[in-house]
C-alpha cells in the first residue's frame, strides 16, 4: 500500500474511532511504527489530525473562541506554570511583548517584583494589570477593538509593532498543531507576523488543551517561534517533533 491509501485510511480509521494507538495502526496495516510515524507527521503537516499519547485523533475544529471572561477559569494551574516559565526567561532592560489572552496575562501577574523592563501589549486587561500592578514602562498598541477578547487587531496593530524592536515576544493562540498557529479571526493573523517580525526571540504560549485545534485562518508555521512554553500533558511524541524541527520545548512538571 503507498502512503497515500495508508492515510486516507488512517483517515477513514479515525472516522469511526475517537482516537487509534500506533499500535492498532500498525496492526491494521501491516506496516512498521516508523511508517505509521511517518504517515501522521505527514496528515499533522496538513492539518488533519494530531498526536495524543500513543496515538492520533482527528484534528479539532475550532470555529469561534471563548470570551476573555470564558477563558480565565480554564487550565489555570497550567497557566501559572506557563507564566512562571516566561518570566524566568527574561533578562534585565528587555523589551517584550504580551499577546492577548488569560495566559499572558499570568506572564504579568509573575512580573509585578519588575521594574527594568519596557512591555508591549494589545491586550486591555494585561495593560490595566499592569498599569496598576507594575513600574515597568508599559505600550499598549492601539487599534481595532475586540470587545469579547479585550484586546485590539488588524493593520493598526501591526503597523505598530513594525515600529518596536522586542527582544522576547510571547505569542498566544488559541489553536494551534505541529503545522502551525491558526485563528478563526482573520484580523488576528496580520499581528501574529507582525509580532515575528518585530521579535528577535518568540515563544509560543499555550497549555496542552489548545493542542490540536485547527480554526479558519493560518497564523504562522510552527517553525516562526523559537520555542513552546506549555505544561506536562503535552504529549511525548508532540515535543520530540517540536525539538526536531529545533524549536525549544519548556515544560515544567
Amino acid at each position: 500500500m503507498i502512503p497515500a491509501e495508508r492515510q486516507r485510511t488512517i483517515l477513514s480509521l479515525l472516522s469511526h474511532h475517537k482516537v487509534i494507538s500506533i499500535a492498532e495502526l500498525t496492526e491494521h496495516l501491516g506496516v512498521s511504527h516508523m511508517t505509521i510515524r511517518r504517515d501522521i507527521v505527514k496528515l499533522e503537516s496538513l492539518s488533519k489530525v494530531v498526536s495524543v499519547s500513543g496515538g492520533v485523533q482527528l484534528a479539532q475544529a475550532l470555529h469561534s473562541e471563548l470570551s476573555h471572561d470564558a477563558k480565565v477559569e480554564q487550565q489555570a494551574s497550567e497557566k501559572v506554570i506557563i507564566g512562571k516559565i516566561a518570566a524566568d526567561l527574561l533578562e534585565e532592560n528587555a523589551t517584550i511583548y504580551l499577546d492577548a489572552g488569560t495566559t499572558a496575562l499570568e506572564i504579568a501577574h509573575q512580573l509585578v517584583a519588575r521594574d527594568d523592563l519596557l512591555i508591549v501589549t494589545n491586550d486591555f486587561t494585561v495593560a490595566s494589570f499592569l498599569m496598576h500592578h507594575s513600574q515597568c514602562d508599559l505600550y499598549h498598541t492601539g487599534g481595532k477593538v475586540d470587545r469579547e477578547n479585550q484586546s485590539t487587531v488588524g493593520s493598526k496593530v501591526a503597523d505598530f509593532l513594525a515600529g518596536i524592536n522586542i527582544d522576547v515576544a510571547f505569542i498566544s493562540t488559541s489553536s494551534w498543531s505541529l503545522k502551525g498557529l491558526s485563528t478563526p479571526n482573520e484580523n488576528k493573523v496580520m499581528v501574529k507576523q507582525a509580532i515575528i517580525n518585530a521579535a528577535q526571540t518568540s515563544y509560543l504560549i499555550s497549555d496542552s488543551s489548545k493542542y490540536g485545534r485547527i480554526a479558519s485562518f493560518h497564523a504562522l508555521d510552527i517553525e516562526k517561534v523559537d520555542g513552546v512554553i506549555s505544561d506536562s500533558n503535552l504529549p511525548d511524541n508532540v515535543v520530540k517533533e517540536l525539538e526536531d524541527k529545533g524549536l525549544s520545548v519548556l515544560i515544567r512538571a
